[in-house]
């Protein structure tokens, strides 16, 4: 038996404040994505007097959901399921290409997290003045910070639940009666669920969320391969390591920058890890350190595992690199186990800066554009033009005919054979529109409206009616003593003219007959 514990404690991480091009981009983006999902139930949109005017509602009661201009029945949930899908294979095509680009810059874990470690940062100061106040004793101060953090995170937690059941219904409305109390319980209860979750995941959580509860990183390694661009460490350039740079050491001073800009705490020169989310930040503060110490720019940086010298060269810069030796502009070019050479033997060859700068990596687009980005972004285009055609080409009345088959069909007193079907009509209008019923067949029938001596059809704005319709054949004609009858309905709406027509049979006497004779 051991005393080793079967999880390792956790380590909390406080991010370095950074500044830099990729720090800057996340910036914008947690604006805009965070403008978008605060703002959106707010904006406006006129659809008539009969239809809510929220432009982005999901309407549970009401059976809808109204995007502006379009709204989807729930019949038309196909629209629905093709946005997943389009989002899922446009997953697939950014994390083939640029890695976990979504983890990094867009996913709601990581914008919360962000904005939850810019109000700690506000509050308790920059990293070294969080890990202080982390180890320190519990005193007035500690707990005036602490209760100021918390109270800060539960307002953005309300907002953000908030904002969701805005969604799901008229949002000023909602807002009154969540205020003066009167909304309904489901509210509260989202609200506070919502509250309490953004606070763990966004606040106390964190990287947790990322290494152990999220499921993409496990999913990831499927996606990507040897030519996806991702956040790297050219350890070629950078090793080995050291504090004196001296000429004897890497480009990488050990200065631990990168590490302790880090969201989720890793060192991303031990190579990749599922742990990272490729913020980018880590390229940003080795940047920044370069800089300062004279020397080029990305040594941690956005690329591909496929993007490394040679691996001869490789080797030999490990070993020796450019720029470690007295000359400055030649090493010798000493392998990894290579015998040490004779005193009288001839020199070694050398590898100048030529030799280096020779080789340069791919282009960009030659990492973008490879065989699995194309086949992902073929079919991802395929499925947003057939949802765009779907919706431009979809009808504007929409139909529906269901046959009573119990009886199949009735015999009047006067002989006349009579068949009855359920009409569903649907109204996609703002107002209450008149649809005429008629049919077509090649033999002699005539229609008839229960309850209605007219053949039109009132149906409320924006809703489905159903009719029951009677179908007859009088006793002399050849449908009512045949099996089965072709006929077309067909609906015209008054207003506009446009036309739709379902195809069913009608059912005369001889096909009782068939069926006897089969039961039989």
């Amino acid at each position: 038996m051991t005393d080793t514990p079967l999880f390792a404690p956790r380590e909390p991480v406080f991010p370095r404040r950074v500044s830099g091009t990729f720090r800057r981009l996340k910036w914008w983006l947690m604006a805009f994505t965070l403008g978008i999902y605060y703002l959106v139930p707010w904006i406006r949109w006129d659809r008539g007097p009969n239809l809510p005017d929220q432009a982005v509602l999901v309407d549970l009661a009401g059976r809808r959901f109204y995007f502006f201009w379009i709204e989807i029945w729930p019949h038309e949930f196909y629209f629905v399921a093709g946005l997943l899908i389009m989002a899922g294979l446009g997953l697939f095509l950014f994390t083939s290409a640029l890695g976990r680009v979504w983890c990094g810059y867009a996913c709601p874990q990581t914008v919360w997290t962000d904005l939850f470690i810019l109000v700690e940062r506000w509050i308790e100061g920059d990293r070294n003045a969080r890990v202080r106040l982390w180890k320190a004793k519990w005193d007035g101060r500690k707990w005036r910070l602490r209760l100021t953090k918390y109270a800060a995170w539960i307002v953005i937690g309300v907002a953000t639940g908030g904002a969701w059941v805005f969604y799901f219904a008229d949002a000023p409305t909602l807002a009154r009666d969540l205020v003066a109390g009167t909304a309904a319980p489901v509210a509260y209860i989202t609200i506070a669920i919502l509250t309490f979750t953004t606070i763990l995941m966004g606040g106390i959580a964190r990287e947790q969320v990322c290494i152990y509860m999220c499921p993409w990183p496990r999913i990831q390694g499927a996606m990507m391969d040897e030519g996806t661009l991702t956040v790297g460490y050219r350890d070629w350039r950078g090793e080995p390591r050291g504090k004196k740079h001296d000429n004897t050491e890497g480009d990488c001073i050990d200065c631990m920058a990168c590490v302790n800009v880090c969201p989720t705490g890793i060192d991303i020169r031990e190579g990749q890890q599922m742990a990272c989310i490729t913020c980018a930040l880590c390229i940003d503060a080795c940047d920044e350190v370069m800089e300062k110490i004279g020397k080029p720019r990305g040594l941690i940086d956005y690329l591909a595992l496929s993007d490394r010298p040679p691996d001869t060269l490789a080797e030999r810069l490990a070993v020796n690199p450019i720029g470690t030796r007295a000359t400055g502009d030649a090493v010798t070019m000493a392998a990894p186990g290579d015998p040490a050479p004779a005193p009288n033997a001839a020199p070694m060859p050398i590898l100048t800066r030529a030799d280096i700068k020779g080789w340069k990596p791919q282009p960009v687009w030659k990492h973008v554009l490879r065989p699995r980005t194309i086949v992902y972004t073929v079919a991802w285009a395929a499925i947003g033009v057939a949802l765009v055609v779907g919706l431009f080409i979809r009808p504007e009345i929409e139909l529906t005919v269901a046959a009573v088959r119990n009886p199949t069909f009735v015999t009047l007193s006067d002989g006349t054979i009579r068949n009855a079907y359920d009409i569903r009509l649907r109204n996609k209008h703002g107002e209450a529109r008149d649809f005429h019923l008629s049919l077509t067949s090649d033999e002699t029938l005539r229609i008839a409206l229960e309850g209605d001596d007219d053949l039109v059809v009132t149906v409320p704005p924006d809703s489905t009616r159903r009719q029951r319709v009677y179908v007859l054949a009088r006793p002399d004609d050849p449908a009512a003593r045949s099996d089965r009858s072709d006929l077309r309905f067909w609906v015209e709406d008054l207003v506009s003219q446009e036309r739709a027509y379902r195809d069913t049979i009608f059912n005369g006497v001889a096909s009782n007959d068939e069926r006897a004779a089969n039961a039989g």
